[in-house]
């Protein structure tokens, strides 16, 4: 791995104490690899989710208050996923979800190790995109069938999540393109990309106004989740705040 690659700080949720152990045992093998912590419940991975920075999830589905696939679903901007479970009927549910790979209990290392290269892999690549997209190099290219249209990110005004595809919206067209939302945001700058809601990343040049959890673009209005209203305030307008 090379050196400039952080490791993947990984989370492991499964009500099972046995399945954590040897979950933590397989990771405990793998160099690229550090485990930040073992969750028994879905509603405790939440709240370290959302106080740690993680970048993968090994995460059982059947599991009591908060089932697997609900509490991936209302994450805002969750990291990479492995799905770990003992039921194969829930597979369709991992691709719908975009989880890395989807891995049946009693979970082989070989299979473990396919997995979390794949991730080792996606994360590669959405790390080296966070470095080399800079207004120097404003371009990039979007597919559109076997058509492909460069665009300037400096001109997108805002993204919108459309399940497995997303809407670039310009000022005077819009694109629908095969992509997340998490991979979308992972090709643009974060310092000028801010995500205010589940469905929406927007484009922080072009906001003209906020006004309670609404926020407005080129006429539009969107709306503000209320987890991600603070940091809009405190990253984006308090910093360029002129009148107290």
């Amino acid at each position: 791995m090379s050196s400039n690659i952080p490791k993947m700080k990984c989370l492991i949720v499964d009500d099972e104490p046995l399945a954590r152990f040897h979950l933590k045992e397989l990771a405990d093998q793998i160099d690229f690899l550090s485990v930040e912590g073992t969750c028994a419940t879905a509603l405790e991975a939440d709240a370290k989710v959302k106080e740690s920075e993680i970048d993968l999830i090994f995460l059982d589905i059947n599991m009591p208050y908060l089932n697997g696939i609900d509490f991936l679903e209302q994450l805002e901007n969750p990291p990479l996923c492995i799905f770990t479970t003992s039921y194969s009927e829930y597979a369709l549910e991992g691709f719908r979800l975009q989880v890395v790979d989807y891995l049946l209990k009693p979970i082989a290392f070989n299979r473990f190790y396919q997995a979390v290269n794949k991730a080792q892999q996606q994360f590669i690549i959405s790390e080296k995109l966070k470095k080399n997209t800079s207004l120097d190099d404003p371009f990039l290219y979007v597919r559109q069938s076997d058509t492909f249209i460069k665009v300037s990110w400096v001109d997108i005004l805002y993204i919108e999540s459309m399940q497995n595809y997303t809407k670039l919206h310009f000022k005077d067209k819009s694109l629908i393109i095969h992509q997340t939302m998490k991979a979308i945001e992972e090709s643009l700058p974060s310092e000028h990309f801010f995500r205010i809601h589940k469905s929406f990343l927007i484009n922080i040049i072009h906001i003209d106004m906020i006004s309670g959890g609404r926020l407005y673009i080129n006429k539009t209005e969107l709306p503000i989740s209320r987890t991600r209203k603070e940091e809009l305030l405190n990253q984006v307008v308090y910093k360029k705040l002129i009148s107290k």
